[in-house]
């Protein structure tokens, strides 16, 4: 029997097997590789950015980065499981923000391979190597073109919705949409284009509240017809489109978000009729897998739930973050479920924070590399013989470790290999740069290994912080690396370079001092340098073209710019020259402040932080877009674990590795409190006599709650941080944003309170009238260390610039009391004292308001200027000196400020005085009267004692008296600040007493003190 059965079962066995050999061709054949070999050609050479966008006809599409290179240009190799033959592609800058060719172009597969060639600016797909010519493009267009801009909006809903336009290398412009059809909103309006080949917009939401698309957009004017350029445009879709019949209006899903592990926040472009069955035809699916379905939960009408273009799925289990996701629907398509707030879930937190190093870690032995990329289904490094250029030597698979860490070691001595990783993340395949690379090639394009220790330039292991003790005694002096050298007369020849910074002896106009030597005659403590880590907007491989940029759009963090390098090609010149002009300044006895910017990144959706782990690092609005805090597009979420530990790792790698002394936090209130906190903790650890310091306030609106914000308000919260006071910066000379706006120096009455509030620094002092400063109604400083005192810095107007904007009429004699008062306020009050580069020799920048990426004949420091004001410089120097030389103008604690500063009554409006008593903070000047008269005739002021001599007035200022008053009365000169001490304290050897009681002479001293200092007053 059972010898029967086994003949029963070969025969069946036979009998199937054409259908198993037929279900396993089936399969093979399902399962086919197809191979794609793109060549790209750009003849400008300018690759950076680039990227294929390719899609099998009838199906959504994914990036792909070229990631080699031949004698014909890039090249990107792709590899798809398909049996498709015709295939859909795209050239495109970043995230959308630019195409190559504007319409979609399409090849076939035959065999499994395709191969084609591809020319910038040339729509024709060559399946033959051809010529690599440069393409002619069209002669450019002077003079105005009609832009007519349709826009759909699935919601209906276009309140305050409106275009951002320009045409390209050109200021943009708001339009609004003024009229309307069966396909949506209009508008239409003219563009002078300026010879421009393309136009740019961006449709936003309000004064940037929102954008609908994160990208600029681009149309060329190749597209017009007759002088129209005519767009369609689909909310939530970056493309253009010239023809409505290619707009596809049809049901969709608008996004799919993870909120929370087992949570997906759905909005769809039309309601989903309702079968009130469980799934409601939804389908959610990883691979093939099938992801059950808990619930939906729908708007409800009565109790029952409704037809709804918004609403959220739960989840059978918690999803598997390593893996993609989609959601699809009949009649509906298919959408990529993004993940989103599940970042900010104590889920999340616990499973995927790590504490430990990450990047190229290198030993000569070996180097490990460390990638924080949790959602990444796949990771490999490619290694690089260049920092630009050429096919990857290597590809080496990375394996993935605890907390979402993936993992790869090279043995070895690899310093100066460069690299980048392959990242499998959401469906899309990126070549990413390292976030934590400390060296990278040109443009910042690929990370490089680097052995440290052999970036130090001679002398470096003796490089130590000059001595620095109370966060008050701080001068900061704010200046950006190009703006110091590159005045064809400065006589440095390190023009526009950190190496600029470290040149001696150099001189110009008239024999004056320039570059380092002129900031050594200065006497400030602390030079703070705008962006000097590695930003996007000046091409390194143009740099014959002098470009210029503040450098406010950051790439990389943790590695030094390369335009202000002798050579940006190698990934550690730049390092090296960074050190050398750190060591210089600290031999110098000034301190180095990095001006740093963790608030946003210069790209955003095709960032590094993008590519790696798409949308961890950055806040999102309710749109589902990136918010815009900053001003620029973007913002990161610090109140993230792995986003805070990047930027505390990063102040810490500059404060031990290039012994950096300060950091100044652009837009400091887009980072949540406990960041900072932890920021400062950080430093402590290495130096507590770091500096740090931001603005208090944001570039827009933020998620962040706003008391978890960094504002100016919850300055009180932060551990020996400063915030930036526009209390007394506008309190001074007027409103920022308003050119004809004046302040106290200025004339503009009603100012008094807030230069009173000013000068203690932002803290509670019962003889301020809160409700007449100028912004804050109440003290937001717990201790005058929390206070930034300032009126100009980098943006805006110059003082001076504002000056002859708000007061047109004034001589030059007057603007130049007018500026000096302000100025001589800004040094003389409690707090930490700030001032733009420059504003020692009256600094113009000819009007220009936001001269971030102006000219260098704009930006640059006029050494001519320097030397036609030397007066004025000598005036900055000897406030600089007083300031230095007398500790009460620096108290350290607010309760120092309340026991010895006292605000006199005034004669006349637009006065402010105060004194100083009873040797403040150790001074040994006893008394100390500080009178200001904005008003434009001489007042005489009655002070409480006789015998005065004045040190400040509105020519000098030092140390040294100018001149002596027997009595109690004194007359203050129109739009002047005047210092006076008492006699008493001047001309004696009263510091010596003061110096042997200080150091306990004891109960004699002080009775041998207190005699001698009555003999010296009455012999004054």
């Amino acid at each position: 029997m059972r010898k029967n059965w086994l003949h029963w079962g070969l025969a069946l066995l036979m009998l199937l097997t054409p259908f198993l050999s037929l279900r396993s061709a089936e399969t093979v054949k399902a399962a086919s590789t197809v191979e794609i070999k793109i060549h790209y050609n750009r003849p400008d050479g300018k690759y950076d950015g680039w990227n294929l966008w390719v899609w099998e006809k009838g199906k959504d599409g994914k990036s792909y980065s070229f990631t080699g290179d031949d004698d014909f240009g890039k090249v990107a190799l792709i590899q798809m499981e398909t049996d498709a033959t015709e295939f859909g592609f795209i050239v495109r800058l970043n995230d959308w923000q630019e195409k190559d060719i504007g319409d979609d172009r399409f090849f076939t597969v035959s065999g499994g391979k395709a191969e084609i060639w591809l020319k910038s600016a040339d729509p024709e797909v060559y399946l033959e190597k051809p010529s690599v010519g440069p393409v002619t493009p069209p002669p450019p267009i002077e003079g105005d073109l009609t832009l007519k801009v349709h826009y759909h909006r699935f919601d209906k809903n276009f309140d305050q919705w409106n275009l951002w336009v320009w045409a390209r290398g050109q200021d943009g412009n708001a339009f609004n949409f003024t009229s309307d059809d069966s396909y949506g909103k209009i508008a239409t309006f003219k563009v002078d284009l300026k010879g421009a080949n393309d136009i740019g917009f961006i449709i936003r939401k309000g004064e940037w509240l929102a954008k609908d698309v994160d990208a600029d957009r681009y149309i060329p004017v190749s597209r017009a017809k007759n002088g129209v350029l005519e767009v369609w445009l689909l909310q939530g879709d970056s493309r253009i489109y010239y023809n409505p019949n290619d707009v596809d209006l049809s049901p969709k899903f608008l996004s799919a978000k993870l909120d929370a592990v087992d949570q997906i926040t759905v909005t769809t472009s039309v309601p989903i009729p309702l079968v009130y069955d469980k799934k409601e035809g939804l389908i959610i699916k990883t691979g093939s897998t099938e992801v059950g379905i808990r619930n939906i939960v729908f708007r409800e009408d009565g109790g029952k739930p409704v037809a709804s273009s918004s609403f959220t799925i739960l989840l059978s289990e918690p999803l598997d973050l390593s893996k993609p996701y989609t959601l699809s629907r009949d009649g509906y398509g298919s959408i990529n479920i993004i993940f989103n707030g599940v970042f900010s879930t104590k889920a999340f937190e616990e499973s995927f924070t790590y504490e430990g190093e990450l990047g190229a870690i290198y030993t000569k032995e070996k180097t490990t590399f460390k990638l924080w990329a949790p959602s990444a289904t796949n990771v490999s490094l490619n290694l690089y013989a260049a920092g630009s250029g050429g096919s990857p030597t290597k590809n080496v698979p990375m394996v993935k470790s605890d907390k979402g860490v993936w993992v790869v070691e090279q043995s070895g001595d690899i310093h100066g290999v460069y690299f980048t990783y392959l990242v499998d993340v959401l469906g899309t395949v990126n070549e990413a740069v390292d976030p934590y690379a400390r060296a990278v090639g040109v443009n910042g394009l690929r990370g490089m290994v680097v052995d440290l220790s052999r970036t130090n330039p001679a002398g470096w292991e003796n490089d130590k912080r000059p001595e620095f003790k109370a966060l008050t005694d701080a001068i900061i002096y704010e200046l950006h690396i190009r703006d110091i050298s590159v005045h064809p007369q400065s006589g440095i020849e390190n023009k526009g370079k950190f190496l600029g910074l470290t040149e001696k002896g150099t001189t110009g106009p008239e024999g004056i001092k320039t570059g380092l030597d002129h900031l050594i005659d200065l006497g400030i403590t602390h030079l703070h340098l705008l962006p000097v880590f590695d930003f996007r907007s000046i091409d390194e491989t143009t740099l014959e073209n002098n470009s210029f940029n503040w450098g406010y759009d950051p790439q990389h963090f943790n590695v030094p710019e390369g335009s202000y390098s002798t050579d940006p090609t190698k990934g550690e010149v730049r390092i090296n020259e960074f050190k050398q002009m750190v060591m210089a300044l600290h031999s110098a006895g000034i301190r180095v402040v990095m001006d740093v910017v963790y608030n946003h990144t210069g790209a955003s959706a095709d960032s590094d932080f993008s590519k790696i782990v798409p949308n961890y690092y950055y806040r999102f609005n309710d749109a589902g877009g990136f918010s815009n805090g900053s001003g620029t597009g973007n913002e990161t979420a610090s109140e993230r674990s792995m986003v805070r530990k990047h930027f505390v790792d990063s102040v810490v790698y500059w404060a031990t590795e290039y012994n950096i002394d300060g950091f100044r936090f652009d837009l400091m209130a887009l980072h949540d409190i406990e960041t900072m906190n932890a920021i400062r903790a950080a430093l402590d650890e290495v130096d507590p006599s770091i500096l740090i310091y931001g603005e208090g306030w944001t570039g827009g609106e933020s998620p962040l709650p706003d008391d978890q914000k960094a504002l100016k308000k919850n300055t009180g919260f932060l551990n020996r941080i400063a915030a930036f006071s526009d209390d007394i910066r506008d309190g001074l000379k007027g409103h920022v944003f308003t050119d004809t706006d004046k302040g106290f120096v200025n004339g503009q009455p009603g100012m008094e309170e807030s230069v009173k509030f000013g000068i203690v620094a932002s803290i509670m002092f019962n003889a301020i009238d809160y409700t007449k400063v100028k912004y804050s109604k109440t003290p937001w400083a717990k201790e005058p260390y929390h206070t930034i005192t300032y009126v100009e810095a980098h943006d805006n107007l110059t003082l001076w610039d504002k000056l002859m904007k708000s007061n047109p009429e004034a001589s030059e004699a007057e603007l130049i009391a007018m500026h000096r008062m302000a100025n001589a306020i800004v040094l003389t009050s409690q707090g930490i004292p700030f001032i733009h580069a420059g504003s020692e020799f009256l600094r113009t920048k000819g009007g220009d308001h936001n001269s971030y990426k102006s000219p260098d004949s704009v930006n640059q420091l006029d050494y001519n200027r320097l030397a036609q004001y030397m007066d004025n410089v000598e005036y900055f120097k000897g406030l600089i000196e007083l300031r230095k030389e007398h500790p009460a103008f620096r108290m350290p604690e607010a309760s120092l400020i309340r026991a010895h500063l006292k605000f006199m009554d005034m004669p006349a409006a637009n006065m402010v005085g105060y004194t100083l008593s009873g040797n403040a903070n150790g001074d040994k000047w006893e008394t100390i009267a500080v009178l200001m008269n904005a008003n434009d005739e001489e007042i005489e002021v009655e002070l409480a004692q006789s015998g005065w001599a004045i040190v400040v007035n509105g020519e000098k200022a030092g140390t040294e008296v100018i001149e002596k008053i027997s009595g109690n009365k004194v007359i203050v000169p129109p739009q002047t600040l005047l210092v006076l001490v008492d006699s008493g304290s001047i001309g004696s050897n009263l510091w010596i007493y003061l110096l042997l009681f200080a150091l306990g002479a004891g109960a004699g001293g002080f009775v041998y003190w207190k005699k001698m200092k009555k003999n010296v007053k009455e012999t004054a």
